[in-house]
């Protein structure tokens, strides 16, 4: 327990889950619209669906958002062009970065020393979309119902954070010490992606009754920095638990990097 008090603590959970939720809705939030302008309609049509899914949009609000995406395709297109939507997705790697110094944290690796491949925040990024527009039916259970979207849901999260500590962490930390830390934080994403079908929907409606289109915004916000609060501690509270040494052993999770002895 002191442990993960003093891990929680050096990880600043609050902190890092607010610049996380800020980087997300300022940069990874307008490639949506940038990469729905440039898609054809089918693919529009998918991510306005996920987008409403993840966030539990319905009635107005949803009407909204397919509104906004539908006024300003074309003139979205035309006024951003290739080169300005390819600055939108590079400056959207912000929020891959804000994501690798919170995994770094976690797992207590320096920054000296230990440069990661800037590739690597473009692929989390790209494959971050595509799991997006993936979400429509996969949180429907593909039109079965919840009772098989909640299991596809968790196990699609379970691989998701799985792959993306090691893909931003560089491969410094093998894949089976991450992955308590890729199952706590899908447990707790799936939690939220449930409860957000009965919270959200009257929560974005309400405020879009008493403050008209700023208000959703503001829910939206509050709702990113909950959920970024959620993968900081799941990823941190997992990195502390695969280093107890009954769990160490099974896993073969790495020394502290300040105990690993120099080399020659």
């Amino acid at each position: 327990m002191t442990h993960l008090t003093a891990r929680m603590i050096t990880v600043d959970i609050f902190d890092s889950a607010t610049r996380l939720a800020a980087q997300c809705f300022l940069t990874a939030v307008p490639l949506l619209f940038v990469v729905g302008s440039f898609a054809p309609e089918s693919v529009q049509n998918q991510l306005i669906s996920s987008v409403g899914a993840v966030f539990g949009l319905t009635g107005a609000a949803e009407e909204e958002l397919a509104q906004v995406y539908r006024s300003t395709d074309n003139n979205l297109r035309e006024a951003t062009g290739v080169v300005g939507a390819l600055m939108v997705f590079l400056s959207a790697t912000a929020c891959s970065r804000a994501m690798q110094r919170l995994c770094k944290r976690a797992w207590q690796i320096p920054r000296s020393g230990t440069g990661i491949a800037a590739w690597r925040w473009l692929a989390w990024i790209g494959v971050w979309l595509s799991v997006l527009i993936l979400q429509g039916p996969l949180r429907n259970g593909f039109g079965v119902g919840l009772w098989l979207a909640i299991p596809v849901t968790l196990v699609s999260q379970v691989l998701l954070w799985w792959w993306s500590q090691h893909l931003l962490l560089g491969g410094l930390v093998r894949w089976l010490p991450l992955l308590p830390g890729a199952l706590l934080t899908a447990l707790a994403v799936t939690a939220l992606s449930v409860s957000s079908r009965y919270y959200m929907p009257r929560a974005l409606n309400r405020s879009h009754a008493e403050y008209g289109s700023v208000g959703p915004v503001f829910t939206l916000l509050s709702w990113l920095i909950v959920l970024c609060v959620a993968i900081a501690i799941g990823i941190t509270v997992g990195a502390v638990l695969a280093k107890e040494p009954w769990l160490a052993r099974r896993l073969g999770t790495p020394r502290p990097w300040h105990e690993t002895p120099a080399g020659p």
